[in-house]
């Protein structure tokens, strides 16, 4: 086997500028593919990081319905006391939790004294929300980073809208589960920029002042937003918690919960997916330019080499060694352009990384653009690289293993 590697690598070298320009069409392929990789996982990362960091938090945990109801906030499907402290309890003993926050979601109406129009707003408490959805202090424009009693936090195309201010005084009048209607009177101690994203045009409140206005005898919470500790595993904690609260049913004998990762909920999760898509629609273009680029060569090499192959086969070679060789003399020329166009890649992706390289993203500017490459993603793309040439390999070198010794003697 060793002397069929000496002579694959022996013929590679003979043809130094044939297997100079294969061997370079190969490696651009796996730069190309190593860096949009890198940029566009990047960019995945950032935009999911943006939506679930800034308000929406990596998993929500809503009493049976609510979500199907969720442009209404009906108050009839927030959860109880006693149903609060069972979820709870089972975000307690789960792993790989690192903090939850409660939050009363309501409708009502926002005066300024000259105008009103409708509102969202979500009682929060202040700490919770901020240690669950650490970007969130980033959109306070204007104004204090805090949720204090007696304030509320007002998203910036409203305040525009109303031509209110920071320190302006507003009323918020809401009509609670019975139908009566409440009204308090806030200080604006903030303006929040527009996530993108459902919820983005939503204002804050302490969750004390939520209850006060909408009249509670006892607290009532219309969503758990979650945050993990590692990202990487949010399907395997959304099973857990899953498993944990399915035990809890309601009268009809159903779920009294329903869990949904952010997935579920942003419709930015379709362009994540059409990123993943791009990917390996990318591998695949690498894939035909490996496919091509080797069966062109080693078809080549077979038309060029036929009084060769016969003579060695004459000597008594068997087919079996003369398709070894041919095959590799691809696995080589994959294995040059996968770890050349590799080391090119990785040193691409380093520099972009020190160029410190920014972009915008719906109404956030100047994200910093952080490309990364793990492992994994080269290995993956080195073995996709190395198996295709080898593939690609495969029928030259068959068609030179069943050839005739005397007919290839005679070629000319």
């Amino acid at each position: 086997m060793f002397s069929l590697c000496k002579i694959a690598l022996r013929n590679l070298v003979r043809q130094k500028r044939r297997t100079l320009l294969t061997a370079s069409l190969i490696t651009i392929g796996v730069v190309f593919v190593v860096v949009f990789v890198s940029v566009s996982g990047s960019f995945k990362n950032m935009m999911v990081g943006q939506i679930t960091d800034s308000f929406l938090g990596h998993i929500q945990i809503h009493k049976k319905g609510y979500v199907r109801s969720l442009d209404s906030l009906p108050l009839t499907l927030n959860m109880n006391s006693k149903a609060v402290k069972k979820v709870e309890e089972a975000l307690n003993e789960t792993p790989g939790i690192e903090t939850y926050s409660a939050r009363l979601k309501f409708g009502g109406m926002f005066s300024n004294f000259v105008e009103t129009t409708n509102v969202r707003l979500n009682g929060v408490y202040p700490e919770n929300e901020f240690r669950t959805v650490p970007l969130f202090p980033a959109r306070i424009r204007e104004g204090e980073k805090a949720i204090k009693k007696g304030d509320v936090l007002l998203p910036e195309l409203l305040a525009k809208g109303m031509k209110v201010k920071v320190g302006d005084t507003v009323v918020v009048v809401a009509t609670n589960r019975d139908g009566s209607v409440n009204g308090k009177q806030f200080r604006v101690s903030g303006i929040l920029e527009s996530a993108t994203g459902p919820g983005g045009r939503d204002g804050y409140v302490h969750i004390e002042d939520a209850r006060e206005i909408l009249r509670m005898d006892e607290m009532e919470i219309s969503e758990i937003a979650i945050r993990l500790k590692d990202f990487a595993k949010l399907q395997e904690v959304f099973g857990m918690v899953g498993d944990r609260l399915s035990e809890q049913l309601n009268k009809q004998g159903q779920p009294a919960f329903e869990i949904h990762t952010w997935e579920k909920l942003s419709p930015f999760y379709n362009i994540a997916r059409m990123i993943d898509i791009m990917t390996l629609f990318v591998k695949l273009m690498l894939i035909a330019i490996v496919l091509i680029s080797i069966m062109n060569v080693m078809i080549m090499a077979v038309y060029e080499r036929i009084r060769e192959i016969g003579t060695i086969a004459a000597i008594g070679t068997a087919p079996g060694k003369i398709l070894s060789m041919f095959l590799v003399e691809g696995f080589s020329l994959g294995v040059f352009g996968a770890l050349v166009g590799n080391v090119i890649g990785v040193a691409i992706v380093y520099s972009l990384g020190i160029a410190k390289l920014t972009f915008d993203f719906g109404r956030q500017k100047g994200l910093l653009l952080s490309p990364t490459i793990d492992l994994t993603d080269i290995l993956v793309i080195s073995l996709i690289v190395i198996a295709i040439s080898a593939l690609a390999s495969l029928q030259p070198a068959f068609k030179a293993s069943r050839m005739e010794p005397i007919k290839a003697l005679r070629h000319v």
